[in-house]
């Protein structure tokens, strides 16, 4: 056991770890052990409860018990008092600023808390775990992007057990890619019949409503910014919003609806639609929550099934055929796709 580091032994003189108080109690009754006995137990040595007989150092001679006691007291008046002094700022700090303000409050002044910048992850984390204590019966989130990291899963996962256990139900919106990721499986058989998934082609930013009284949104784009919303008029209309998506959403159990038209999956048919907004590759893969390579892989597949040579003839083949979002596949009239007799009506 020699060679144990202090790893082993996270403590303090005030409370030894078993090994370390049989040793120095031993030391003690004995006035002294020999060096081999303590190596299984180096914190004697690194807290000075033994130190070596300057008589014989194969020999080590324990700190008397006073001495340990004034040096631990010692020791907590100083943590005490540096409290005490952390304190007294505070509440210094606290009155020389609530002293620069009015002495009664303004009208509507109240409405500053409606609205709160959090700047920084930790004071965001901190917000949602206050949150999550105090929700007592629905979150409501989208989750944009497409399949979720396994640590933003991971990340959630103790407020997420917490609501479960306090009998809250949970609805969440995901982008269709999200389906295919594991880790977002794994979650949702955890959590069980408290969550309830489903899915579109593109969500709204990220949105986290609780109980319908409290909702968080990023700020920023790297998400290190968000604003806590408590405002009611804001609150009620993002539940607006969601309940609207939800609306239109599909199951997670569910799958995909056909697009009614051979060799064109749903996912490509999202693309064409935004192909036909006029929108880039970039900001096609980031709404649909792919990547730029997957998103040129399925407009080269489009562009295959459909036949067209260039960008332009893709966006009127796609037209043709009604893939554009202006009108439902099945009230298009079909048309031929290279390869394929041209339809006959009867």
């Amino acid at each position: 056991m020699a060679g144990h580091g202090t790893d082993e032994h996270p403590h303090g003189a005030d409370r030894l770890c078993d090994a370390g108080d049989r040793v120095y109690s031993r030391a003690v009754r004995r006035g002294r052990v020999r060096r081999c006995d303590a190596e299984p137990v180096p914190c004697l040595l690194e807290l000075a409860l033994l130190h070596p007989d300057p008589d014989d150092m194969d020999w080590l001679v324990p700190t008397s018990p006073q001495e340990v006691m004034t040096r631990l007291l010692r020791g907590v008046y100083d943590e005490v008092s540096a409290s005490q002094r952390r304190v007294g700022a505070a509440v210094t700090a606290v009155e020389r600023y609530a002293g620069l303000g009015p002495a009664t409050p303004a009208a509507g002044s109240a409405e500053g808390t409606a609205i709160r910048v959090l700047d920084g992850l930790s004071r965001i984390q901190a917000a949602m775990d206050e949150a999550t204590q105090a929700c007592t019966t629905e979150v409501l989130t989208v989750q944009p992007g497409g399949i979720r990291p396994e640590h933003e899963l991971t990340e959630g996962l103790h407020r997420a057990l917490a609501l479960r256990g306090r009998g809250v139900r949970m609805r969440d919106l995901y982008t269709h890619v999200a389906r295919h990721g594991q880790g977002l499986l794994n979650y949702l058989e955890l959590m069980g019949g408290s969550v309830e998934a489903r899915t579109l082609d593109e969500v709204i930013d990220r949105l986290i409503l609780f109980d319908r009284t409290v909702a968080f949104i990023p700020a920023n784009a790297d998400r290190t910014l968000a604003l806590e919303l408590r405002h009611p008029a804001l609150v009620a209309y993002l539940v607006t919003v969601f309940e609207r998506l939800w609306r239109l959403a599909i199951p997670l159990t569910a799958p995909l609806p056909d697009t009614g038209i051979e060799g064109i999956s749903h996912r490509e048919q999202s693309i064409a639609a935004l192909l036909a907004e006029g929108h880039q590759d970039a900001v096609i893969a980031e709404r649909l929550g792919i990547s730029v390579r997957t998103c040129r892989a399925h407009i080269a597949r489009l562009s295959e099934t459909l036949g067209a040579a260039s960008r332009t003839q893709l966006g009127v083949r796609i037209a043709q055929v009604g893939l554009d979002g202006a009108r439902h596949p099945a009230d298009v009239t079909p048309v031929a796709l290279p390869g394929q007799e041209s339809p006959t009506v009867r």
